[in-house]
Order: structure tokens, then sequence, then C-alpha cells
């Protein structure tokens, strides 16, 4: 059944959401300006434009940028002065933004233009939003941000694109966007003052992989509890960890969401019901039994960094900013710590996530731990090898997010003569999280490759519901182990379905209320 379309997403500024803004980068929801942001941002650019008329010093309308903030520019180049702030700021290097990225960018950079404060005639956001519209995509370098004075590189080389420069990709091929633009009957857009400078100077570079990250978090977080259920019951551990009487007594709200989801996943196991009596274990491994312990801050922190970025993608980030009383006021509103950390911390969180799924991992393929099923959970442990080196794949992958979840937002380099001294490495933060992501939706395709195929091996006892759901959507994308065969593509499917959100319990609410 085809989904229906949602409305025009419309821009003023103030109420953009994740889960808006992950619309637009995967699945073209189409964008407009709001009639009232138009309204103000002409008012604003009405005192851009008596700024310069009267002479007056403003920081990057009527003066150069950074260490050159001294220098006056003549009144007849000061549109030339921000072309050539676009041109000399695009020096970006390394592997291309994803296309979903550079949606986000587009949206987010329209947003902030939307928002009043920037000075840009709307005419600029009516080009950003016709590239979104035609699907056309800038080609931006994800290295050579620092985060401040905002993602100056990825943005500048997403702003050529308006003014017929660089180059942009339009279905499916790399063209230069001259062509493009001219294929589509735009003209490039001529810049006026403060305009390129409105164009780069903010965070939607690490804003946009950031936030598009923390919306697969959500996923990954709640999809992380039907694997652990499934390994559970897979290796028939006790539910009675998860007692709601033993999570109130510590008052952790996370924790307490956690192991409510977990309960629910397993109501209902006969698997459970048939080892009760004789099981001689007290207590299950940590990996099992403190899933709500570490589950719960992982919740925490993607509450946390979702306020961050949640605030960010409304957030006035230009320098100068221009107000409604005629002032124009510079500051630091492009220093991009807020997105750095809530990316650091969002990276440190599902690394715990990573650590906990890979140790389920080796217990269900570990002879002497995994409860009487097969070795590797081969069908002829010795000829065949099963999932031993699915297991090895996750660890390699969860020493990898270890690595990745140190923290890129303590350092600091100086930059721009010593002007830019302290800055955030923002956009390192935002790229190497979306590694983390990656990763994360690996290690928890193996769990769910491997808990399926113990579920199915305690057959004929059914294990809770939730689990048997989770088993199920497992088993419309991969059959079940009837001999050895490459698990590679078996792990690339599920994770692909792992990101898609596939396996989110249906018990699970969180979705909502951490992307609204």
């Amino acid at each position: 059944m085809l989904r229906p379309t949602p409305p025009d997403l419309v821009l003023d500024g103030q109420s953009l959401s994740v889960a808006a803004l992950r619309q637009v980068a995967d699945d073209g929801r189409r964008v407009r300006l709001a009639d009232e942001a138009r309204r103000h941002m002409a008012a604003t650019r009405d005192v851009v434009e008596a700024l310069v008329a009267r002479g007056a010093v403003a920081y990057g309308v009527t003066t150069g940028f950074g260490k050159l903030s001294e220098v006056a520019i003549p009144a007849d180049e000061l549109c030339a002065l921000q072309l050539n702030l676009l041109r000399s700021h695009a020096a970006g290097v390394g592997p291309r933004l994803p296309r979903r990225e550079v949606r986000a960018m587009l949206a987010l950079r329209a947003n902030v233009l939307a928002r009043g404060h920037s000075g840009a005639r709307p005419a600029v956001v009516d080009r950003l939003l016709a590239l979104l519209d035609a699907g056309v995509h800038p080609e931006v370098p994800e290295q050579g941000s620092v985060g401040a004075s905002g993602d100056l590189a990825p943005l500048s080389h997403l702003a050529l694109a308006l003014v017929g420069e660089g180059e942009v990709e339009h279905e499916g091929v790399v063209r230069p966007a001259a062509e493009v633009l001219a294929r589509l009957d735009l003209a490039p857009l001529v810049l006026q003052p403060k305009e390129g400078l409105a164009l780069v100077n903010g965070t939607q570079a690490h804003t946009a992989v950031a936030a598009l990250a923390l919306a697969d978090a959500v996923t990954l977080w709640q999809t992380a509890h039907a694997a652990g259920a499934m390994t559970l019951e897979a290796l028939m551990g006790t539910p009675d960890a998860f007692d709601a009487r033993i999570h109130a007594v510590r008052g952790q709200p996370g924790q307490e969401a956690s192991a409510a989801l977990l309960r629910a996943l397993l109501e209902g196991s006969a698997i459970r019901e048939a080892h009760r009596e004789n099981d001689p274990r007290v207590q299950d491994a940590y990996a099992l039994r403190c899933m709500p312990q570490v589950h719960g801050p992982a919740l925490e922190a993607i509450r946390f960094a979702g306020g961050l970025l949640g605030r960010e993608l409304n957030a006035a980030t230009d320098n100068p900013l221009v107000f409604d009383d005629g002032a124009m006021l510079s500051g630091g509103n492009f220093h991009g710590q807020a997105g750095a950390m809530a990316a650091d911390v969002l990276a440190i969180a599902l690394t715990n996530l990573a650590t906990m799924s890979e140790r389920r991992i080796d217990r269900l393929v570990h002879p002497d731990l995994n409860f009487g099923l097969t070795a590797f959970l081969a069908r002829r442990p010795g000829v065949e090898s099963g999932f031993m080196m699915a297991q090895v794949t996750a660890a390699a992958l969860a020493s990898e997010c270890k690595g990745l979840a140190h923290p890129a937002s303590v350092d600091t380099i100086p930059t721009d003569g010593g002007k830019e001294d302290v800055v955030p490495m923002a956009m390192r933060a935002a790229v190497k999280l979306r590694q983390v992501v990656r990763d994360v939706a690996h290690v928890l395709a193996v769990e769910l490759l491997c808990g399926a195929q113990g579920i199915d091996d305690r057959a004929p006892f059914a294990p809770g519901v939730g689990v048997r759901a989770s088993t199920a959507a497992v088993r419309a994308l991969v059959p079940p182990l009837a001999g050895d065969r490459a698990p590679g593509p078996d792990i690339e499917r599920l994770a692909a379905a792992v990101v898609g959100g596939a396996f989110v319990p249906d018990a699970s609410r969180f979705a909502e209320e951490v992307l609204a």
C-alpha cells in the first residue's frame, strides 16, 4: 500500500523537527517558505540595505572576513566580496557527503535564513528550495570544517551551486552546476551584500549529519531491545531482572523505560515456562541481566542529544545577526560546541549498545555458554563453522566503535591567524557518529541473525510475543541456517532493515518523543 504524500513542509525558522528533516532527506518531502517568514526576511533585508546605503561599518558586509575584518571594502565591490567568499572558502576535501545529508543541509540552511536574522533576501531561500525540489544536490566534501565560524568549507561548496559554480549531482550523474541550472532554466543567483556570508556562516553541515544520525540512533536503541530480548530467550535466560520493582527503586527513567520494553517483548514466553523449575542458574551474565542498566542511560543520552540538536535546527547561527530594531550585532552563534557535544554523547551511548550486543552474540555461539545450543549455531559443528566469523565481525565493529567514541569536542586548534582560537571540531564529531551508527546497525544485525537461529533451535517452545514478531521479521529476510553459507550478505540485508526500522518493537513509543 502506498503511503499518502505528506503535505508540503513549511519552513518558518522556528518549528522544524528532526522527524520532518528526515522526511526531506530520505523521502523527498517538498518544502516551501512560510509567508510570515518571507515578510520577516524582507524587513531585516531592509536593515542591511539601509546600512550599506549610509556606508556604515559592518563585519562581512562592508569589511573583510576573519582576520581581514579590519579591511574596509569599497561600495562597488561589496557584491564581489560575497562571491569571493564562497569561492575562497570552498576548500573542502575528502569523500562527498551522501545525498541525504546534502538534502538535510539544503533544508537547514533555508530554515536558518527563514528565521529572518541573517539579512538575506527571500529569493535566496527560494533558490535553495528549488534545488531541493528539483533533486539537485551540490557535491560537498566532508572534510575541512572545524565547526566554527560555522561549517565554512562545506557550506561554501553547497552555496556555490546557487551561483552556478562547483559540481552537483542530478538524476544520478555529477555535472557542472552551471550546466544543470541551465537545463532547469534557473539563472545563477547574483549575491547581494551579506548574502554570501549568510549562506556559509552557520552550523548546518554538522547539524545535518548529526540530526540524521540522531534519528537513526532512536531506531537502533529500540532495535537493541528486540535483539537483546531474542538473545535472552535463545539462551533461556530469566526476565526476573526486569521486574518493575527493581528499576523503580533506582529511579532512573531511562532504565525503567528499557525494562518495561523488555518485559513487553518477553510477555507470554513458553520458552521461559519450559525451564522455570529446572534452571540451575541463579542469575544471568551482565550482558543479559543488565540490559536496562546500560540501555537506559543510552536513552537518556539520546534525549540529551535530541534536545541540543532539536534546538539547533531552528537556531540563528549567522554572524552578524540582524534584528527588527535595526541593530546588526556580531557574536558567536556559529560556534558548533552544542552539535559537537551532542554527536559525541550519541557516539558513546551507541557504542555501549554495540558492546552489550557483541557480548550477547558471543554467548549465543560459545558452546560453553549457550546453554545447550550447538557450537557456533552450526548444524554440524566441526564440519561446519556456523556463525563463528559473524561473531568476529561483530567484535571488530564493536572495537571500531570504541575508538570512534573518543570525543572530538574536547579537541581544538587555532585557525584564521589566531582570530578563531577555540574551535569544537563539530564536523568530525558528526562524521564519526555516522560511522558508529553504521557499525552498530551491523552488530545488531549479527545478533538478530544468531538470535533467530537460537530461537528456531528452541522449538517447539515459542518465545514471547514481541520476540516472536522480531524472529518472523528476520525470517522474512534471511532463511534459517541449514548449512554453512557466507553470512556477509545476510548481515548486510539485516543491517539495512535495522536502519529502516524493521525491528522496532510495537511496544516502543520513544521515536515521537525524541524526534518531535
